[in-house]
């Protein structure tokens, strides 16, 4: 019921900047809680930042005060400003919602590669 695209990702110098972007099919995304996950080579796939429909947010510590994440309800869009990029930062990059404890997750998308160098 729900499709997920995400874009924006690429190949980028340790410091630098990218800005990704995810499109919700789903005309509820307004009341849904949205998260942006990542998931490097030979991880799980974890949340690295929320947000909540009036725009409350929280991070992972590891972001923290680098990413930004933030939505536009009237375009049904997600995005995620992530500033001084460290190769640690390396991974496929999805959003989705941020489910209830029993809840489930929609079906995942593609994802978008970010690679930070050196």
């Amino acid at each position: 019921q729900v499709q997920l695209v995400e874009s924006g990702g690429g190949l980028v110098q340790a410091g630098g900047s990218l800005r990704l972007a995810c499109k919700v099919s789903n005309n509820r995304f307004k009341i849904m809680d949205m998260g942006w996950y990542r998931q490097a080579p030979g991880k799980q796939r974890d949340l690295v930042a929320g947000i909540n429909p009036f725009g409350s947010t929280n991070y992972a510590d590891s972001v923290k005060a680098r990413f930004t994440i933030s939505r536009d309800n009237a375009k049904n869009m997600l995005y995620l400003q992530m500033n001084s990029l460290k190769p640690e930062d390396t991974a496929v990059y999805y959003c989705n919602i941020v489910p209830s404890p029993t809840g489930l997750f929609e079906s995942w998308g593609q994802g978008t590669q970010v690679t930070v160098s050196s």
